[in-house]
């Protein structure tokens, strides 16, 4: 396949039908609409011809550690512009999922940080105590820099209990990070519970299994092929895409090289320079 500014395995007739479908776009947000605390010059613009065009837009995170209105609240200082409704976190995720697929749920024990906690509150769930009396309905895990070994296995006791749901926010081992530590993520918690308890959990829902998108599309009233997901990383981003049976866009702002994009297998369906050039596409897709 040739480069220039985007590349993908379709034809470009079928590429125009797939981008002609999107009706919302997912974005990944650090490589993607900014690098660390800039803004690309390109991304107001980008969402702004997305709203022209009728195409709704939300962003997306695996980290559960911070409030969506965290979250919001940086991107505000970016000068974005963001609702409640297009900030999605794994957390967020994980209360539309529980409501959805365990509507008479109320009660839950939380692995997370007190943030986490508070969204979860928030949803109208009570959260239970670090008693065995205390029984919850739902037990949910999650990346928690809170971490206190007593409610680690209080979780793992619940965990143990086969009749209670048993729900973690992401699958990431660890979390990224420029400092010199690791930061052990909620894959790596739930990876301690599965030892103790024998158990794993029954549903994962961040990047790159498909249940954000999946939320995402049944909440929006959506076919998964009128999405697209926009990220900078194969292994989560477009994954989440191709386990979803959405447009999988790779974007070269961030941490993959055209190299790599190149050797990987399957290939993303579209991988474009930036949130520009796809959006670009978007447009011609449209005749304009």
């Amino acid at each position: 396949m040739q480069f220039d500014k985007y590349m993908s395995p379709m034809s470009e007739e079928k590429l125009m039908e797939a981008c002609a479908r999107i009706k919302h776009v997912a974005l990944d947000m650090d490589g993607t609409i900014y690098m660390g605390s800039t803004l690309f010059p390109y991304t107001k613009k980008f969402l702004a011809d997305l709203t022209a065009n009728g195409i709704t837009y939300s962003f997306l995170t695996n980290n559960p550690t911070k409030s969506h209105k965290d979250y919001m609240a940086k991107l505000e200082k970016l000068g974005i512009e963001c609702t409640d409704e297009q900030m999605y976190t794994s957390s967020i995720a994980t209360i539309d999922y529980i409501k959805q697929h365990h509507p008479q749920a109320k009660r839950l024990f939380t692995l997370g940080t007190p943030s986490m906690q508070e969204e979860f509150r928030k949803a109208g769930f009570e959260l239970c105590a670090d008693d065995p009396n205390d029984r919850p309905d739902v037990l949910v895990v999650a990346f928690d820099t809170t971490l206190v070994y007593s409610r680690l296995c209080r979780a793992t006791w619940w965990a143990s209990k086969a009749d209670i749901p048993y729900i973690a926010t992401n699958p990431d081992w660890v979390c990224p990070t420029d400092q010199e530590v690791i930061l052990v993520d909620c894959g790596s918690i739930c990876k301690a519970i599965e030892g103790a308890s024998k158990r794993v959990p029954d549903v994962v829902i961040g990047k790159p299994n498909p249940n954000m998108l999946y939320c995402i599309r049944d909440k929006r009233g959506l076919k998964s092929e009128e999405l697209a997901m926009v990220g900078d990383r194969i292994y989560t981003d477009v994954k989440t895409a191709q386990n979803a049976g959405s447009l999988g866009v790779l974007v070269l702002s961030g941490e993959t090289t055209l190299e790599t994009a190149v050797a990987s297998n399957p290939q993303p369906d579209i991988t474009a320079l930036n949130i520009e050039e796809f959006g670009r596409l978007l447009l011609k897709s449209r005749g304009k």
